[in-house]
């Protein structure tokens, strides 16, 4: 038989615990938000970081440049052209005499506000529409997802210039017409695969219980929830876009003169750039910087969005 002897304790027998110290280091992080954690990770890649400034200071430079001078960008003074940079005209001038300083600054400005706008349009009609195909479903998204593989088997080049000759080139609006029917597309398709993934998780069947719409459930829930990839694919397009636009005015389809652009700018430096390499390598300087610096960002948002990579 085992011992079946009973035991009894007195308050004695036991120790009391000490209260925590108040000076020890607290064992759980700091309570952050998500987009301060992106915002703590990205900036931990200084390349990106040194990028994000450099195209700060592109902003800055194009919306006051054109004002550091005297000179307007459409006056002509057949006295001074094609003179090389001075003191006078920082960048030189063209071979009607216009200031370069002036008429780049004043081209980034149009560039940039095409870039930006033909990629913000045609990402929200993108994400409108994949999140329709991806929350429906069914013959819906079957007829979509195959209109936008039809669509995507033309270069998408073709299409801007075919729209270009049909509304007519050499303006702004235009362009930006053009790429916003043209750049949805990849925009819709990955919206779709995001909001498979997402339109099966609690809160969307919480929403569905309650008996929110459906409208309500892709604008409120789904979309939001795809913003942060999202992001990623808007600062990857703009320089696709600024490499368009140049494209479209490089062969005479982008915007006109008086009015530049940067890539109105390498058209009209290219015909003497054997004899005034500068006109030609300063606009295809900015053009560069600023697609290098917008990779670059995006790459340090993709790493910073990602949960596996963040700290």
């Amino acid at each position: 038989m085992p011992d079946t002897k009973a035991y009894t304790f007195s308050p004695d027998d036991f120790d009391t615990l000490p209260p925590p110290s108040q000076t020890e280091a607290p064992i759980v992080r700091k309570q952050i938000s998500y987009w301060r954690g992106v915002w703590l990770t990205f900036r931990k890649n200084k390349t990106a970081l040194v990028s994000l400034v450099i195209i700060c200071l592109l902003i800055l430079f194009v919306l006051v440049g054109p004002f550091m001078n005297p000179f307007d960008y459409r006056t002509n003074d057949y006295s001074h052209v094609n003179q090389s940079p001075d003191s006078v005209h920082w960048f030189g001038t063209d071979n009607m005499g216009r200031d370069i300083w002036t008429r780049v600054w004043e081209g980034g400005r149009i560039s940039l506000l095409i870039a930006v706008l033909a990629t913000l349009i045609p990402e929200i009609i993108g994400m409108i529409i994949g999140g329709i195909s991806g929350y429906f479903g069914g013959w819906l998204d079957t007829f979509i997802m195959r209109l936008i593989d039809v669509l995507m088997g033309i270069p998408s080049l073709i299409y801007m210039i075919l729209l270009m000759l049909v509304f007519g080139s050499g303006s702004v609006m235009t362009l930006i017409i053009a790429m916003s029917l043209t750049g949805w597309m990849g925009s819709a398709r990955a919206t779709r695969g995001l909001v498979l993934q997402i339109k099966a998780r609690d809160f969307v069947t919480a929403s569905e219980t309650l008996g929110a719409p459906a409208w309500w459930i892709i604008l409120k829930r789904l979309i939001p929830n795809t913003l942060g990839i999202r992001v990623v694919g808007i600062t990857m397009s703009i320089p696709s876009v600024i490499f368009y636009e140049s494209f479209l005015s490089y062969i005479g389809l982008g915007v006109t003169p008086p009015t530049p652009s940067w890539g109105q700018l390498i058209k009209a430096a290219g015909e003497n750039f054997r004899y005034y390499p500068y006109q030609f390598i300063i606009p295809c300087a900015m053009v560069g910087i600023t697609m290098l610096c917008f990779n670059l960002v995006g790459d340090g948002l993709r790493d910073a969005l990602d949960p596996k990579l963040r700290g």
